[in-house]
């Protein structure tokens, strides 16, 4: 059952930016990991990019966003966020948010209990 809901997708141009927002309202995100992960068609599910709970204060990022992608939490909104710039038609996908309770945002699947629907990226000329 998705607890997590993600926003922010669409349809941009190689070089081109978003930002996906990931929120709830059952619960405090300062108190858990966020991680988000992309799915392209015909692929496994993948980490991106993951921030600890708040007492960590620790980003992770794949090597392959690394310096491209940004991801932050703004606690008086409950949400975080992925700021994506210089986008390829690689990052193309449906990116998903997931939470891990009082967890240091590593991008292992297996970690995260709660799960958003997806929201779908899509770069392309």
């Amino acid at each position: 059952q998705a607890q997590l809901v993600e926003s922010g997708g669409g349809l941009v141009r190689p070089g081109g930016s978003l930002r996906l927002s990931c929120t709830t309202s059952a619960f405090t995100l300062d108190h858990y990991a966020i991680a988000w992960f992309r799915q392209a068609p015909g692929e496994e599910r993948e980490g991106v990019s993951g921030i600890s709970s708040s007492s960590y204060g620790r980003t992770t990022y794949a090597s392959s966003v690394r310096g491209r992608f940004t991801i932050s939490r703004d606690s008086a909104k409950n949400t975080v966020y992925l700021q994506m710039n210089n986008l390829k038609p690689e990052d193309t996908g449906i990116y998903y948010c997931a939470g891990e309770t009082v967890g240091r945002g590593e991008l292992e699947l297996s970690r995260y209990d709660y799960w958003g629907r997806g929201t779908q990226v899509t770069v392309s000329s």
